[in-house]
């Protein structure tokens, strides 16, 4: 797999844009080529799973910028989720899921980050500055779009971290 390269020197929107997806990709290929049983084998004491991971990346990824950005909802399956029920949902079953079936979940959520994304910074759209539908309880006000960004390179930076250990211990690879 190839991955998305961090530039060096670009604009902000770019810059932001390019680390975000190379953190997306760094996290596919923390995943790719391991089996069902394999995406579901935690690292103890933690229950964390790369399956369950991919399934909770796409659900917050796809939230941030979907969601709470543009209040369009959540995309299927996680709008019928009983989310007061099992708040950690995506974590509990994504066992029972193939490694096609939470690529291509991931994948989706990926895609309508992006076509948010591409809507907002858009010659003519909100940009960068652009404010969330979601207005938090605690009265601090609407998030940015370059909130929302730096939120997820941070998201997926800190959870890379997290595949990085759990991968290693199902077959040795490191790295990337």
């Amino acid at each position: 797999m190839e991955r998305t390269e961090r530039p060096l020197r670009a604009d902000e929107v770019t810059s932001l844009r390019g680390f975000l997806d190379y953190h997306r990709d760094t996290f596919r290929m923390k995943c790719a080529g391991l089996t069902q049983a394999q995406l579901a084998q935690p690292l103890a004491p933690s229950d964390m799973t790369l399956g369950g991971m991919m399934k909770h990346l796409a659900v917050v990824d796809q939230s941030w910028f979907e969601d709470d950005f543009l209040g369009r909802g959540l995309m299927p399956p996680f709008d019928t989720v009983d989310w007061d029920a099992d708040r950690d949902w995506e974590w509990h079953t994504a066992e029972n899921d193939t490694p096609e079936q939470l690529l291509a979940l991931f994948d989706e959520a990926v895609r309508r980050s992006n076509a948010v994304l591409d809507e907002a910074l858009a010659p003519g759209g909100v940009g960068l500055d652009g404010l969330s539908v979601l207005e938090p309880s605690d009265g601090v006000g609407r998030f940015s779009l370059r909130w929302i960004i730096l939120h997820m390179i941070e998201e997926y930076a800190r959870h890379n971290g997290h595949a990085d250990l759990i991968r290693q211990s199902i077959d040795g690879q490191t790295g990337q």
